[in-house]
Formats: structure tokens, C-alpha cells, sequence
């Protein structure tokens, strides 16, 4: 697969495909034009003498100090060595080859004054596989993700660390050798303009909405095959009663789970026993209220990435009229806010989620089923534990959607006094998806292991498909076995997309 930066910009799948695939990139000629008159606006402007920031003066709080045309270059490298100053452990190489086609996007743009040559020598890096070594520390979602980018542009100059392939520190001088690419020696404005900008929260925010948007999905998934593992009623699912409530999101996750519930053995064994569920527990009844809000919630998250994904948000710009001016574009504000607004919802549909893997191990509340959905409660402990572990993840989950963009410190003199911890807002959103994953998982373990134990009915045709997925690792209920590879199991088959593709040859796709 090729991607190709166009004047029009890139998609998010194209970002998915450099990121987590091999996709190569080129560079549409109409770009390179772009670039290039951008590029000659800021060499007449160095030649004219003009004070421009980041031109012709330092950064920041040194706003105001000249620097003399023949340490202009000097000025550039600089600032990249003095930028890359984050610490700790490295960030993923998806969330790094994200980062980097975001600046080669916007770059493109013609609004950043470089030559093209700089954008040419990013792609250069993404098309070789040569990964900066990114700390995970270090922005603020200020001037966007100053440092993280300076990690990325620090490498072009041949300085620097990049991930080895069984992910060591290697240097980056070393790595460019092996990839046959030199040094890049930046020119005036172009330090500046590969490290400005909100590349990096971007990248892991459309990363987010893909995963958020699976999950999403198979929580429709776990939730119908716990409600019929638990003899749940499929009424409070019915079209009807979500067309009088018209939230977009809750008509398709009720439409999800209803259809999910047909052609089922055993919900066929209670639908006629008046007696029966009058009024399933809220983590039942409720769950497309809950993750329908969630995919509402996704949806806002979508629109705020799809115009950033359009958007210029170098400083300084540079415009058609040839005027170069400083902008605020670079705050992480409307991204810091949508990450944690998805935050909160993945937050909330691992919670619901762990309510009902709570009742269905509870002998009590579950409907007949044994207790902990073991054959031989007492010597055995059946999912005690992992309910005790789908807790603990709840309330990790619950910590983190304490949101990030609320806070803020003041850097650089004062000169930068409000910042959007855009990057933090969305690194902690990863974490809460990654964390979901594993909630859904064992929910998907609780509900087959209910499904089986009310053999010699026959489940729902997504209730077989989870069975015969999971069945490899978990096997039939009986004595308790060593649990944790189970889960890392179930996990595996929630995070992939091909369970859902099984229930989908039979049901016809999922909302």
C-alpha cells in the first residue's frame, strides 16, 4: 500500500497504515510546489532583515533577542538539541510513525516555510523504518508536542537514539549508515517548524478512535452474551422503545444487542415465563444507554480529529500574501478535551461491563448458574479472581478519567502561562482503552463460561461463534486450571477483529 500527502491532506486511514503497517509514503508534486513558495516567502524575508520570530529571533520568552543571519542556522539546530529533552521509557512505534507523517502532513500544507527537502527527509525515515526514540515525558501540549517532535526531528540531523528492533536505544547516527540516509542540515524557521505543532496527541487520539471504535462494538457483544448466559429479557432492547429516546448511539447498540439475542435456545427457554424478568439490573437493561453514550461520545471525538486533521498548526505561519504571523493553532486544547471526554466513556463501559461479570459469578443474582460459573464450587474457584481483577482495572480506569486538560503549569518565563496537557490526555486515554480490552475479555470468559453451563441449550449464533473461539484456551467448565493465559486468551480474541467478523457472516454486520 501506497499513501500519498496530497494538498488536501491524508486520512485516517492512511495514519493507521503507516502506523501500524508498512504502508510507503510519497509526496504529490502539487505539495512540493506548496512548499517550495512558502519556502521562498521566508528567504525574502531573511533577506529583507525583517524580525520575525523563530526568523530572525530566539523562542519563547527570547522572543524578543535578534539573532544575526549568520547564526540563524545555528539558532535552528539548537533548539532541536535543547528540545529533546524528555525522559523516560520510549513511546510505541505506532504512536512515533504517527507523530511523524502528522508533521510531514503538515508540512505539506505550504504553510510552514521549509523547504521541501525537510519533508522529503521524514518520509525518508517512515519509508526506511527508522523509529525515533521518543521519551514518554516531556509535553505539555504547549507549543504543542515540543519535545516528542524534537526527539523525531533530532534524528534528521543524525543525533539522537532510535528504537533498535527488539526495541533498544540504538544512535541514530548508526541508524541512518545502515539505511543509507544523511544528515539533514536545517535552515532558517525549519527547526521550528518541525517541532510545533499538535502531532503527536493527534496521532494517539486517531489511534484511540479506531480502537475505542472496535471496542465499542464487542461491548454490544460481551453485554448480549452475558444478558443470555443470566436468562435476560431481550425486551428492553426493542426499536421502539429507543426511537422515543432518539440518541444516535444508544438506537445502535440496542439494535446490536437484539439482534445478538435471536435465534437462541436459551433465551427461547424463558421468553413465554411471564414470571421471569420483569425488570433486569441496570448493567443489563441499561447497557446500550451506557455505550451508546459512549459512541456519541466518539463520534464528537471523531469530528475534533477530523478538522485538526486538516488544520495548520505551525507558529509562526506563513500566508499566501506573504505575511508571516504568529499564531496560537499549536494549543492542544480541543484535542486535550476529546481525549478525555473518551476517556471517561471507555471508563464507563468497562465499569458496566464488570457489574455483570459480578453477577453472573454471584450464585444469588445469576439465574441458577454455579457459583463463580464452576461445576465444583468449594475445592474450586471457578472467575472468582478474575472478577477481583476486572475490579482493580475499574478502579485504575476510574483514576484516569480524571481529566488532564483541566490542568495546567506555566513555562518558559511565563511566556507559555497556560497549557492544554494535550499529550498527557491522550497517553492516558491509550492506557483506559488498553485497560477496556482486558475488562471486555473477561466478560467475554464469564459469559461463555454461562453459556456452556446451560448445555444442552443451544446459545445464539454469536454465543456459538464466542464458544469456539475461546474454546482452545479455556476449554469446557471443570476443574480450575491456571487462569492468566486464559485471559491474555480472551483478550487475544476481543482485540482481534475476526470474532466479530464470525458473528457478522451469520447476522449480517454490526453498527
Amino acid at each position: 500500500m501506497t499513501v500519498t500527502i496530497q494538498p488536501t491532506g491524508i486520512s485516517p486511514a492512511d495514519v493507521l497504515a503507516v502506523a501500524r503497517g508498512t504502508a510507503k509514503i510519497v509526496i504529490d508534486p502539487a505539495t512540493i510546489d506548496a512548499m517550495a513558495t512558502s519556502r521562498s516567502i521566508v528567504a525574502g524575508i531573511e533577506a529583507a532583515g525583517r524580525p520575525v520570530y523563530g526568523v530572525s529571533t530566539g523562542f519563547g520568552a527570547l522572543a524578543n533577542t535578534f539573532v544575526a543571519p549568520e547564526r540563524r542556522a545555528e539558532l535552528q539546530h539548537a533548539l532541536i538539541r535543547s528540545h529533546a529533552a524528555g525522559v523516560g521509557a520510549p513511546m510505541p512505534r505506532e504512536v512515533v510513525r504517527a507523530m511523524m507523517l502528522l508533521r510531514v502532513r503538515s508540512l505539506a500544507l505550504g504553510h510552514s516555510g521549509v523547504r521541501p527537502l525537510v519533508a522529503e527527509a521524514l518520509v525518508e525515515l517512515l519509508n526506511h523504518d527508522v523509529t525515533p526514540w521518543v521519551p514518554e515525558h516531556g509535553s505539555l501540549g504547549a507549543s504543542g508536542d515540543l519535545a516528542p517532535l524534537a526527539h523525531c526531528a533530532l534524528v534528521l540531523l543524525g543525533e539522537g537514539w532510535v528504537l533498535g528492533p527488539d526495541g533498544e536505544r540504538v544512535p541514530a547516527a548508526a541508524a541512518l549508515g545502515r539505511a543509507g540516509l544523511a544528515p539533514v542540515q536545517l535552515a532558517a524557521k525549519e527547526g521550528l517548524a518541525l517541532i510545533n505543532g499538535t502531532d503527536g496527541m493527534l496521532g494517539m487520539l486517531l489511534l484511540a478512535i479506531h480502537d475505542a471504535a472496535h471496542l465499542f462494538t464487542m461491548a454490544d457483544v460481551t453485554a448480549a452474551l452475558a444478558i443470555e448466559a443470566m436468562l435476560g429479557s431481550e425486551r428492553p432492547f426493542r426499536p421502539e422503545l429507543h426511537a422515543i429516546r432518539p440518541h444516535p448511539g444508544q438506537g445502535v447498540s440496542a439494535a446490536n444487542i437484539h439482534r445478538l439475542l435471536q435465534d437462541s435456545a436459551v433465551m427461547d427457554s424463558h421468553r413465554d415465563d411471564l414470571a421471569h424478568a420483569v425488570q433486569d439490573a441496570y448493567s443489563m437493561r441499561c447497557a446500550p444507554q451506557v455505550a451508546g453514550a459512549a459512541r456519541d461520545t466518539l463520534d464528537f471525538v471523531r469530528t475534533v480529529a477530523s478538522r485538526e486533521l486538516v488544520s495548520v498548526v505551525d507558529n509562526p505561519v506563513v500566508l499566501p500574501d506573504g505575511q508571516v504571523e504568529s499564531t496560537g493553532n499549536f494549543h492542544g486544547a480541543p484535542l486535550g478535551f476529546a481525549a478525555d471526554f473518551l476517556a471517561i466513556a471507555a471508563a464507563e463501559v468497562g465499569a458496566i461491563s464488570e457489574r455483570r461479570v459480578d453477577r453472573l459469578l454471584d450464585v444469588t443474582r445469576s439465574r441458577d448458574l454455579p457459583a463463580f460459573l464452576s461445576p465444583d464450587a468449594g475445592v474450586n474457584s471457578g472467575l472468582m479472581i478474575a472478577q477481583y481483577t476486572a475490579a482493580g482495572i475499574v478502579a485504575e480506569n476510574r483514576r484516569l478519567a480524571a481529566p488532564a486538560s483541566v490542568d495546567s503549569l506555566p513555562t518558559s518565563g511565563m511566556q507559555e502561562d497556560h497549557v492544554s496537557m494535550g499529550w498527557a490526555a491522550a497517553k492516558k486515554l491509550r492506557t483506559v482503552l488498553d485497560n477496556l480490552t482486558s475488562l471486555l475479555a473477561v466478560e467475554l470468559l464469564a459469559a461463555v463460561r454461562g453459556l456452556q453451563l446451560r448445555a444442552p441449550l443451544t446459545p445464539s449464533p454469536a454465543g456459538r461463534a464466542a464458544i469456539a473461539a475461546l474454546r482452545p484456551a479455556a476449554g469446557e467448565p471443570g476443574p480450575d486450571v491456571f487462569l492468566a493465559p486464559v485471559l491474555e486468551a480472551a483478550r487475544t480474541v476481543l482485540a482481534s477483529p475476526d470474532l466479530r467478523a464470525a458473528i457478522e457472516v451469520e447476522l449480517g454486520p454490526l453498527g
